[in-house]
């Protein structure tokens, strides 16, 4: 399992409060680490020039070394654009890679959801679930209690944390926020009993100061100008109301921080207001707007500048009545400029929340597998990091160009296409794919440079075997001859085929010449299994038909160094119809014993068998049948007792999930020649040659 590297933030309607809980632990995790980075995945689409307050105020206050493009990956406007056509995928791509960038710059990153406001509000939880779950991350959960029910909000709250958890994403806290603070304690308690144990609760009471918006929100809302106060925007507004009457009535309605609106010749109003504001006998006034567009007159203003305390006062060209319902409309934020905002919710945060507990979950917690996105995302960038060249021998075929065009578009490997020159060309044209094959190597084995110096090095390693120097020119003028030469001789890295041969065509030269690593007697293979929310390893499914126990002990420790090579974690399940010592009979003992082996060969494994498919994979069933294993429930090597059960279990899991299966990819030679399947498809070769070239990185 991996350590933790982020947290994300979820909340399940507008307005929650979410940015008391990112200010609150960015503060937190800042007094624990030194690089702390923050993310949102989403943003609301804004017009140019202005800025996400989110990630303004985060990154401004706390000094963040990021640049504002870095801290988001993509606008509400794209994300409905691709859902409404089903490209779901290429923004959980976008999101992905954006993530993972920040990712590499900090110890930590702070991952903030969604706001749940305009197009497309609608679709908003399910995709914070899915983000979270592609990123591989647990999540904090944040409702608002304000005009709810008790019960109401406690079933959405629980409803809530039941979805995550289904989908396989830890929720870590949930935050019940803006409620009555006298029912704080009952709704503490009823969310004890209606969560998991192990999850955190914190409620924060309603805080007026933070509900309610400042005089600069408003300005900024209604496009007003201010004519004097204009150090004082940040004042909260506590109460608004219109002056329309006598200031001798006014007055007796005014309650703490109140917002003025009169027109602007109401000149009795204005001043009576500013009056009040500094008498002890009235409460404060936070700010005045001027409606209409209306300015007082000269000796008004005059009389104004010469007070020694102004507050805002602002000029806006609506009427009085619709100014009203706008200000009335404008939701409270917390902005940069707005620090005693930001140090009141620091301070409700460290009062109302369980900081050093929340601190030890978020340091210790450990992921618990990796989604087949993220491991796509990781496979291309371990390809991107140390290019290598890549040898495709049927460099005809339609399935093989187009992955070439994508693998050169993203610059992942170096290709090299065997065929014919003039028909590859005419192939690519007549199809209409967009290569620029200038950018791709092609060889034709009847006419290479280096067919005699591969005819004569081929001679020489088969000799011994009555291989006769005619025969090794005929077999160089095969592709996968060639090919696999072109490994071996060091002119590739790795070879991808199979599009169009045989399994036997395709790995007959390389067990011949290229052979096994040392210390390794057999070849075998896996499957990359991309279920839908992890990645699985099958093996052996296509090289050994009936492999013996000793043989079944190396494709368990062979498929064991695959499975963490490429970063994912061991614990392997030896599969057969029996579980622990129960079932008797040769094939069980087969499994029985190479189990065995495989624990004195290498003790450093997690290795459970004889286990069936079921208790290898539910955790219940798993326990109730080897109770003490580490292994069972929780398999992510698969090895089957032999290629006829593995190799239809592999399709059956393919065809009847839709999961994605990259491979077979080969292991236990000395350089990675890997098969293709003949029904294969343009995705199939993508992955195959990225696997291939992170393999030839290795050797």
């Amino acid at each position: 399992m991996e350590s933790n590297k982020a947290i994300y933030i979820a909340t399940i309607e507008a307005n929650s409060g979410k940015s008391i809980i990112a200010l609150g632990l960015m503060h937190l995790l800042l007094g624990r680490m030194a690089r702390v980075g923050y993310f949102r995945p989403i943003i609301n689409d804004y017009p140019e020039g202005v800025q996400d307050n989110h990630i303004a105020t985060i990154l401004s206050y706390f000094k963040i070394p990021m640049q504002y493009e870095e801290a988001y990956a993509c606008t509400r406007s794209e994300v409905v654009q691709k859902n409404s056509r089903n490209q779901e995928d290429q923004i959980l791509d976008k999101i992905i890679a954006g993530y993972k960038a920040v990712e590499s710059k900090f110890d930590f990153v702070l991952v903030e959801g969604t706001d749940f406001v305009g197009e497309g509000a609608i679709i908003e939880w399910d995709f914070n679930v899915l983000i979270a779950k592609n990123l591989g991350i647990p999540a904090i959960i944040i409702s608002s209690g304000r005009s709810k029910g008790i019960e109401e909000f406690e079933n959405s709250l629980v409803l809530a944390c039941d979805s995550f958890a289904d989908r396989g994403v830890k929720v870590l806290m949930v935050v019940a926020n803006k409620i009555e603070a006298k029912n704080r304690e009952m709704v503490l308690q009823r969310l004890e009993k209606e969560l998991p144990g192990d999850t955190l609760i914190a409620a924060i009471p309603h805080n007026p100061a933070l509900a309610n918006p400042s005089i600069r929100e408003i300005v900024t809302a209604l496009n007003g100008i201010v004519l004097f106060g204009e150090d004082h925007l940040d004042n909260r507004v506590g109460h608004f109301g219109v002056g329309a009457m006598q200031l001798r009535n006014y007055l007796t309605y005014m309650g703490p921080d109140t917002l003025v609106i009169t027109p602007g010749d109401r000149a009795d109003i204005i001043l009576g207001a500013l009056q009040a504001n500094i008498s002890k006998n009235y409460p404060t006034v936070s700010g005045i707007f001027l409606t209409g567009g209306l300015l007082p007159e000269e000796s008004i203003t005059r009389l104004i500048e010469g007070l020694s305390e102004v507050v805002p006062i602002i000029s806006i060209q609506q009427g009085t009545y619709a100014a009203t319902n706008e200000i009335g409309a404008v939701k409270p934020r917390i902005y940069p400029e707005n620090h005693r905002k930001i140090e009141r919710s620091l301070k409700d945060f460290s009062r109302f929340l369980p900081e050093d507990a929340l601190a030890e979950r978020l340091i210790t917690f450990r992921a618990n597998g990796i989604t087949p996105r993220m491991f796509q995302y990781n496979l291309l960038k371990m390809a991107q990091s140390r290019r290598k060249r890549i040898v495709l021998p049927e460099g005809t075929d339609e399935r093989i160009l187009r992955a070439t065009r994508q693998l050169i578009q993203i610059q992942a490997v170096d290709i090299t296409l065997l065929g014919n020159i003039a028909e590859i060309h005419k192939k690519v044209d007549v199809l209409g794919i967009d290569l620029d094959l200038n950018k791709v190597q092609i060889i034709d084995p009847m006419d290479s440079p280096d067919a005699a110096d591969y005819a004569n090095t081929l001679y020489e390693l088969r000799k011994h075997k009555n291989m006769d120097p005619a025969t090794a020119r005929d077999l160089m003028e095969d592709v996968s001859y060639y090919g696999t030469m072109m490994v071996y001789k060091g002119h590739a890295d790795g070879m991808v085929s199979g599009a169009v041969h045989t399994t036997q065509h395709t790995i007959r030269p390389a067990l011949q010449f290229v052979k096994t690593k040392p210390g390794v007697s057999l070849v075998s293979s896996v499957f990359f299994m991309l279920l839908s929310d992890r990645v699985v390893v099958f093996g052996d499914c296509a090289i050994n038909p009936n492999p013996t126990a000793e043989e079944l002990a190396t494709i368990a420790i062979t498929s064991a160094d695959t499975t963490l090579a490429f970063g994912l974690e061991a614990r392997i399940a030896m599969l057969s119809y029996s579980s622990g010592s129960s079932g008797q009979g040769a094939d069980v003992d087969r499994v029985r014993e190479a189990t065995a082996l495989v624990r004195k060969m290498r003790p450093d494994l997690k290795v459970e068998g004889p286990i069936q498919y079921d208790a290898a994979v539910d955790l219940k069933v798993g326990k109730s049948k080897l109770p003490d294993s580490e292994v069972a429930g929780r398999a992510t090597v698969f090895v089957f007792p032999d290629l006829n059960t593995g190799n239809n279990t592999y399709k059956a899991v393919q065809r009847e999930t839709g999961a994605l299966a990259i491979g077979p990819v080969l292991q236990g030679l000395n350089k990675p020649v890997n098969d293709l399947s003949r029904g294969c498809t343009q995705e199939d070769v993508f992955n195959t040659v990225v696997i291939t070239a992170i393999q030839a990185q290795r050797v």
